[in-house]
């Protein structure tokens, strides 16, 4: 199938590639000539295992191509996928300026027959706003088009395999004839226990928020418990073991820690409370999930304020930047927050992540109280404190004793419990973590 995609980010350009693999003819239409001159190179511009070889054998099959030229791509496709964001606004909401741009380009270009698929994340109601927006662009001329909602399920630091291998794909559709044809597209990567679940375009586009939101909620419940676990003696880890193993829970997104960031948690529970408000909805629960989240950053800050009180004149080594392992991504990260909390109290921070090290310093004040280092043990000599905030696999298994000895003071914060607090004391350090006694 001839697929132009439209937006060239994360879900973009997975999807684009993930396409290709499957054998499909992609054509990937952006607006910025210096990142188009990359991805041809074969530079996928973000951070993601397994992706840049996947662009690369693809470009090399000549199944992916990047083009800045609107008219070509959105008239050669019989399939065209908006992969375009939809950022959290100054209001909460979900800001889709970009989506309304390309319905009005689609619009304007079209003239033939075409599946038009959003795969952004949209509140519910969108792909009604869609097909309106692209009739009124057309003006007098009368082209046949389909909408559907295809909304993405990727993780950051797993999307190839699970664009190639999903759980379901989710497809909202208003006939059967279009039903049919996605679930086509996407016969040779589903399965029976796989499914193509087709269902109405409301239904799809209110699937996605709701799971994401859902998995937002774990993970609050979980911080809210690991919380109150430190107030009765209890070890949060036990305490989710024990409510994994039954089938109804689950053992995932039960990780007391920092609480959730990145591009999609965060911005999906705004935009799905705001979504609630606009229809006399209050959604009480996402609105006690965020809170949660917001504040659990600042319980390892006054776990930090145990052991260095005063943070003026102090310094700390951050161990960790990006939001989650096994990605660059520092949008919502909770590194940003507690970084800038130490440098407004006064205190100076040298900082490590294995990836991140340049979006965080895009995201971050420029100030002489701020260097990052060149490795883990580069950020820790004469540092008043170490906090962990990133579960990078290099750092599960430091080499304890060199810590102890670049360290100023022995102090461990362990933002997402991934070291053994026995241990620790054992060997002399002064130890917190979350939701552990």
């Amino acid at each position: 199938m001839k697929i132009t995609v439209i937006g060239v980010g994360y879900v973009g350009l997975v999807s684009s590639v993930g396409l290709a693999e499957m054998g499909n003819d992609v054509t990937c239409l952006l607006r910025d000539r210096n990142r188009l001159k990359r991805l041809q190179a074969g530079d996928p511009i973000i951070y993601e295992p397994g992706l840049a070889e996947l662009l690369r054998r693809n470009l090399k099959e000549g199944r992916v191509g990047f083009t800045v030229n609107k008219e070509r791509a959105i008239r050669s496709a019989e399939l065209i996928v908006i992969a375009v964001g939809t950022p959290q606004g100054d209001d909460g909401r979900a800001d889709l300026s970009a989506i309304w741009q390309v319905a009005k380009d689609i619009g304007r270009l079209l003239r033939r027959r075409t599946v038009i698929v959003t795969k952004s994340t949209v509140p519910v109601g969108t792909a009604d706003g869609l097909k309106r927006m692209i009739r009124r662009a057309m003006g007098k001329r009368k082209v046949a088009f389909d909408v559907v909602s295809n909304p993405e399920f990727l993780r950051e630091g797993a999307a190839v395999k699970d664009f190639l291998n999903p759980d379901r794909v989710i497809v909202g559709v208003d006939n059967t004839k279009t039903g049919a044809v996605m679930t086509e597209l996407y016969r040779s990567i589903t399965r029976a226990e796989r499914p193509v679940f087709v269902t109405d375009l409301r239904s799809a586009e209110l699937i996605k928020y709701a799971s994401n939101c859902f998995l937002a909620t774990k993970i609050s419940f979980m911080n809210e418990i690991a919380n109150f676990c430190e107030r009765v003696g209890a070890d949060v880890t036990e305490v989710a073991k024990g409510m994994g193993f039954d089938e109804r829970i689950g053992s995932r997104f039960l990780h007391a820690g920092l609480g959730y960031g990145g591009s999609c948690f965060p911005k999906d529970v705004s935009a799905l409370v705001h979504l609630g408000r606009d229809r006399d909805f209050p959604f009480t629960i996402l609105e006690a999930v965020s809170g949660v989240n917001r504040a659990q950053r600042e319980r390892v800050l006054e776990k930090l304020r145990q052991f260095v009180p005063d943070l003026k004149g102090k310094t700390v080594a951050v161990w960790g930047l990006s939001f989650k392992p096994r990605t660059d991504d520092v949008r919502e990260a909770p590194s940003l927050d507690i970084i800038g909390e130490i440098l407004e109290a006064g205190g100076s921070v040298r900082a490590f992540d294995p990836v991140a090290m340049a979006q965080a310093k895009a995201a971050l004040p420029r100030t002489p109280r701020l260097r990052y280092a060149k490795d883990p043990y580069d950020a820790l000599p004469g540092a008043d404190a170490l906090l962990l905030v990133t579960e990078w696999d290099e750092f599960r298994q430091p080499d304890f004793k060199r810590v102890k000895k670049l360290l100023k003071s022995p102090v461990v914060i362990d933002g997402r419990n991934i070291y053994n607090p026995k241990q620790l004391r054992k060997l002399g350090f002064r130890y917190a973590s979350i939701g552990r006694p």
